[in-house]
């Protein structure tokens, strides 16, 4: 699945950080997008883990974003959450990799692969800048 709710949950709490002037915690979050706090505070971990998010400790603590919207990129933000890079197919990024070892007779691989391709591509050029400007 290449949106899970994690990708999701993400991604509307960076659009919301990206308009806040100081750091916001994740009860804060998690009540403005009504999400689930324990599972909003991994995913906004997992952002600051990679250099997304910056974390502040303390009675005015919280996130906020460490990178300009424009650096910010949808590859980078959804890959992060889900601890590997999205994908649309349960399929194998090369022939080597198929799990069932039939990659070289299977017809669709080269198109299942061509697309994820074509997918990766676009979700790497996909800002958050662009989503915030949308």
């Amino acid at each position: 699945m290449l949106i899970t709710r994690a990708s999701e949950y993400a991604i509307l709490s960076l659009i919301l950080l990206s308009s806040a002037k100081e750091p916001m915690d994740s009860e804060t979050l998690s009540r403005e997008l009504s999400i689930s706090k324990s599972f909003l505070a991994k995913i906004l971990q997992s952002l600051a883990k990679v250099g997304i998010l910056q974390s502040f400790k303390g009675v005015n603590g919280g996130f906020a974003l460490s990178k300009e919207p424009k650096d910010i990129s949808m590859l980078e933000v959804m890959s992060s959450v889900e601890g590997k890079a999205p994908a649309v197919f349960e399929c194998a990024p090369s022939e080597e990799n198929c799990p069932s070892d039939r990659a070289n007779i299977c017809s669709i691989w080269p198109f299942l692969n061509k697309l994820q391709g074509k997918i990766d591509s676009f979700l790497a050029d996909l800002t958050l800048a662009d989503l915030i400007d949308e």
